[in-house]
């Protein structure tokens, strides 16, 4: 699985995301900043002790120290001049995020990268990561005690398996004593304490400081679903209005009736190769339980081979009709690149589709203007609406346990995820490092950047997220659900037969881990999935 998620990330950026993100860095640029005007930027506000200057707004962006980001700062100069800081701190990044770390954004700001260096007298080496070889180049680290980084990022649900390798530090202590403010209820996660808990957390200490946001967020042509004409076919043929559907029913009436690939319209466009795709089983399957459908119950017992584990996995299969004849390849390039010439009515993807395809600097997308959001669709269920959706990849930092710098390390995270720089950074169009928290959502930079309409439905959706596996053994349970559901899309396994398979394939890697190990951990993730419930209308 990795080897196809490593080849699709790296095609991403080499193709429709490298162009995609050129074209981000040179035609989106925020309409209100206004590059050689610095408007209340050369200096810092009243009372702020650090942040950028040089652009309008910057203000937003700086801070007090009685802040995690001053407190942060203020900690790693005391550090320095205590002659207790390292000469560098090196820090290992996926290659598509160092431009968000590196790039000065707006105009007159400086880099992040030199901000911090400015304020702490502490360099940052960046040691660039092929994307999708972050968790591989992090476990050659450990298992050789090379000793290259002194913080590691990868996929937020490789905390358990790194964890239990003894090579991330535990980071309770230096939460209690510099105060992140993660679950701050104006700028903290969604969902405050229990965001933390899913993105930060395992087994109920820190052990990460999430900088990403990968929450699977639907987006549809609004101009089809705006088409009059359509509107009228739509309801003659189904007898109820076409609009962003609620319901799984409703996502696959509208998928047949835009299902047109004589006109190269597919009716949606959601993941279905190997790597990939088993995100969008998630969300059918855990919404058919309210609250939620878990994958394990409290006993540790799989619950994926039952009644709704097969009828999930039917859907999964049977929704094949409305895809391209080739969508058992298709990664994200292919969709993104399909979505950009008006190729599908719906598709589920990263938050920055809109910040990438709905963009007049890309002249070469065709849907520019005509992009709508939506939330996930959903099941009726003792008569309220569960809606899911499904946190996937996402980059979080971590603190090497073998570092000799681990406090330094820590505070370069929890600056970096801090409210106002990592609104700062996520606006920044040279990379792919998502918002995610409450303050991002409202920030004008982000919004323009990633588009208003398109910010309010990610939040919604984020409070409606359940997590991916992130216990020990996390990648054997993805790959043991991934290869059936493979199977099962190719017929070679019958639905029933792929829940079976993979329920024994759960157990016995269960048995593996140990059990009682995997009990805690899961009764630890369920605490963060959502109880979000919606009204049907």
């Amino acid at each position: 699985m990795s080897d196809l998620i490593r080849i699709s990330r790296r095609r991403l950026l080499a193709s429709g995301g490298k162009a995609a993100v050129f074209v981000a860095a040179t035609g989106i640029a925020p309409q209100f900043i206004r590059p050689g005007r610095a408007y209340a930027a050369d200096a810092l506000a009243p009372g702020m002790i650090g942040g950028p200057t040089g652009f309008y707004g910057a203000e937003r962006y700086q801070y007090g120290p009685d802040t995690p980001e001053g407190r942060a700062v203020e900690a790693a100069k005391a550090l320095k001049g205590a002659g207790k800081a390292p000469a560098k701190i090196v820090l290992g990044l996926s290659d598509g995020s160092i431009g968000q770390l590196t790039q000065p954004f707006p105009a007159g700001a400086p880099s992040i990268k030199e901000l911090w260096e400015k304020e702490t007298g502490i360099p940052i080496e960046i040691v660039g990561l092929p994307n999708g070889q972050e968790f591989t180049k992090t476990m050659q680290d450990i298992s050789t005690k090379g000793g290259a980084y002194d913080i590691y990022s990868t996929e937020w649900n490789r905390l358990g398996d790194l964890a239990e390798t003894g090579g991330i530090a535990k980071l309770d202590d230096f939460v209690a004593q510099y105060k992140p403010e993660w679950d701050d209820p104006k700028t903290g996660y969604v969902d405050g304490a229990k965001g933390v808990s899913l993105l930060n957390k395992y087994r109920g200490s820190n052990y990460g400081v999430s900088l990403d946001g990968d929450f699977q967020t639907w987006v549809y042509r609004a101009d089809l679903f705006g088409d009059e004409a359509e509107k009228k076919a739509f309801k003659d043929k189904y007898g109820y209005d076409l609009a962003p559907p609620k319901t799984w029913k409703q996502h696959g009436d509208i998928a047949a009736f835009f299902q047109r690939p004589e006109k190269g319209l597919f009716g949606s466009t959601d993941l279905r190769n190997q790597g990939w795709g088993y995100t969008n089983w998630y969300q059918r399957y855990v919404s058919m339980a309210s609250p939620n459908q878990f994958l394990f119950g409290d006993d540790g017992k799989p619950l994926i081979n039952s009644e709704h584990g097969i009828a999930a996995t039917n859907e999964y299969v049977e929704s094949l009709a409305h895809h391209s004849p080739d969508a058992i390849s298709w990664g994200w390039p292919e969709q993104y690149g399909n979505f950009a010439k008006g190729g599908a009515a719906m598709t589920c993807a990263f938050s920055n589709l809109p910040k990438f395809l709905d963009n007049a600097g890309n002249k070469d997308s065709k849907v520019t203007g005509k992009i709508g959001s939506m939330l996930p669709p959903g099941r009726e269920i003792d008569g309220k609406l569960i809606s899911r959706s499904v946190l996937w990849f996402s980059l979080t930092g971590m603190v090497s346990s073998q570092s000799k710098n681990q406090e330094v390390a820590y505070l370069l995270l929890q600056w970096l995820g801090s409210a106002r720089i990592y609104a700062w950074m996520s606006a920044n169009p040279g990379g792919y490092l998502d918002p995610f928290r409450l303050s991002d959502f409202s920030d004008p930079l982000v919004r323009q950047t990633y588009h208003a309409y398109h910010m309010d439905v990610v939040r919604e959706t984020v409070a409606r997220t359940v997590p991916t596996i992130n216990y020990p053994g996390a990648t054997a349970f993805h790959n043991a659900l991934d290869e059936n559901l493979m199977a099962s899309l190719t017929k070679a396994k019958t639905s029933e037969q792929a829940m079976a398979d993979t329920e024994a394939e759960w157990k016995k890697i269960a048995r593996r881990i140990g059990e009682d190990k995997l009990l805690e951990a899961i009764r630890t993730n369920k605490e963060a999935w959502p109880t979000v419930l919606d009204p049907i209308s």
